[in-house]
């Protein structure tokens, strides 16, 4: 995709999902999805290879998932952030959000800390640890108010480990396919399904939010 394209393109595929985006936000997707497009040159971040496919899946989704964000969340930690969606184009969206991105591999977090300082993100974080190893880490217990997951499988034992990081009254958000029932059937307490949003309609995604029992 040429570069000149590719704001027509974003501007486009949102309006059709009902996004009407300021021209800030498009600039800075714009040098996002640049940066991405660079470096999975070199290392597989994404295998999206279809452009429009790329920009609803990588940012129109989570675009639209921003509008189910509370508005008293101020922290968002993001498991397996890999290429950097959904996290940084949330994080663009809502740049109140304090952003912790947690991703093993070494070479996709030298990735995300180079795309927080090309996109000068105030307040981002990237941690190159699996989610379960930063149960050591007691200072980020009940620190979230929204954590988000996608590519990860969501089973009882991730789940009781990614609630340690939740806020009470907080919410988990799942990033789905078209397969399987709206509402999962792992959750455990304290957390409990809440709600089942569908997303952009040509990939039949949708958005899954399961709570924190306050």
């Amino acid at each position: 995709m040429a570069p000149r394209d590719f704001p027509t393109r974003l501007t486009r595929r949102a309006a059709r999902a009902g996004l009407f985006l300021p021209e800030d936000l498009v600039c800075q997707l714009d040098s996002f999805y640049s940066l991405l497009s660079r470096w999975n040159k070199k290392i597989n971040l994404t295998s999206l290879s279809d452009p429009d496919e790329a920009v609803e899946r990588l940012l129109i989704e989570p675009l639209l998932a921003a509008r189910f964000v509370p508005s008293t969340a101020t922290a968002l930690m993001d498991v397996g952030s890999g290429g950097g969606s959904p996290a940084i184009p949330l994080k663009l969206a809502l740049p109140r959000l304090r952003l912790t991105m947690v991703e093993v591999k070494a070479r996709k977090s030298a990735f995300l800390r180079e795309a927080v300082r090309h996109l000068q993100l105030n307040d981002a974080w990237v941690e190159t640890a699996r989610v379960e190893e930063l149960l050591t880490r007691t200072d980020l217990y009940e620190r979230f108010h929204v954590l988000s997951v996608r590519a990860v499988r969501v089973e009882p034992r991730v789940l009781h480990t990614l609630q340690a990081f939740l806020a009470p009254g907080g919410q988990l958000m799942l990033f789905r396919g078209p397969s399987g029932p709206d509402a999962p059937g792992t959750a455990i307490p304290p957390l409990e399904w809440h709600s089942t949003h569908p997303l952009v309609d040509t990939l039949q995604s949708r958005l899954t939010l399961i709570m924190k029992r306050a």
